[in-house]
């Protein structure tokens, strides 16, 4: 491939209140085979939804130079979701264009329902690492909460088919409803940590407008600590890196860890340093953004890669997004983009 970059040479461009540019989320479907509770209810996503047509999804080149123009700002990080990125056809071949941008560390976050048929390529695609989704142990739990009819027992195949392929550390991400799945905490935690992967809980959010979100609906970071700790005692773990959006807590055992995502009771708005980009190539510098900055038309309008990262450099240098702070007050906007539209 022409004009690639290492990232490690980049300056990281920063927003208004000084945070750098370094990961980078990008949506490749706005399908998925799931219809989770949390994120596309079928309510809303239902048989007569009209998603994307193909012509208007970023095809993989287009993803690739954006990928190549973002390193420049000092992106080190770059997560492929969707949708269901594995339902996207394929997606190897975008993991192959990806994987040759030095300096990038790659990953892929998927509901783990493909993975049996995609992890050996993923792996020889050049993809080294990814995380699963899974909310419950229990069948009839994670049945509601996918919607679909779709076993546990498939996604466990998935994950054991990454892990034998190679796609190595593998996290788990859990996101706590009350009254849903709050007991699938205690089991979650004790598989995990006999398997050696990362579990991950998240707090049920308020992203988007479809998923009926209330406060009493959470089941707080600390109150999941607490849960496992008890069975399983717990202290708190530094941090990997600056911006690392799970707060940690290792096993006193020394059997491992958890993260805990408190996205809702916890502000970590501060240390964000995460842009993301939808399925035509909108740029969002906000998880709970109203509006997005079209690339897409840069892309297919002629534009240079001088001028679409001149274009990035502005959207993130007038960035002041800070939801998580201001959750609850009047000047936040109630109309926020759905979460499968870009990716969480």
């Amino acid at each position: 491939m022409n004009n690639l970059r290492d990232t490690s040479s980049a300056v990281a461009t920063r927003d208004r209140l000084d945070r750098p540019l370094r990961d980078l989320r990008i949506s490749i479907t706005d399908r998925c085979n799931f219809r989770c509770v949390y994120c596309m209810p079928k309510e809303t996503f239902g048989a007569d939804y009209q998603f994307l047509e193909r012509s208007a999804l970023l095809s993989f080149e287009e993803i690739a130079r954006l990928a190549r123009i973002f390193t420049r700002h000092g992106i080190e990080k770059i997560r492929l979701t969707g949708g269901e990125p594995l339902v996207r056809r394929n997606v190897e071949q975008l993991i192959a264009l990806l994987s040759d941008i030095p300096g990038l560390d790659l990953t892929l976050t998927t509901n783990g329902s493909l993975l049996t048929k995609k992890a050996e390529a993923l792996r020889k695609a050049g993809l080294k690492r990814i995380t699963v989704s899974l909310d419950s142990l229990d069948d009839a739990v994670f049945k509601a909460m996918n919607d679909v009819d779709f076993p546990v027992s498939r996604v466990i195949a998935g994950i054991d088919a990454a892990a034998a392929a190679g796609l190595l550390p593998i996290k788990i991400n859990m996101v706590v409803k009350r009254g849903l799945n709050e007991d699938s905490i205690v089991p979650m935690a004790r598989l995990f940590r006999e398997r050696g992967h990362i579990l991950r809980f998240i707090e049920y959010m308020d992203v988007g407008a479809t998923n009926g979100w209330r406060m009493d609906d959470v089941v707080s970071a600390r109150e999941i600590v607490d849960m496992i700790s008890r069975d399983m005692p717990l202290e708190p773990a530094d941090p990997n890196y600056t911006g690392e959006v799970a707060e940690r807590w290792r096993y006193k055992d020394g059997s491992g860890e958890i993260g805990v995502i408190a996205s809702v009771t916890q502000a970590f708005c501060r240390d964000c340093t995460r842009a993301r980009i939808s399925t035509e190539g909108q740029i969002y510098t906000c998880l709970f953004a109203t509006q997005g900055h079209d690339l897409r038309a840069l892309l297919r309008g002629g534009a240079s890669d001088d001028e679409i990262h001149a274009a990035i450099g502005k959207v993130w240098t007038n960035r002041s997004d800070r939801y998580s702070e201001i959750r609850g007050k009047q000047t936040v906007p109630l109309k926020k983009i759905e979460m499968s539209y870009i990716g969480g």
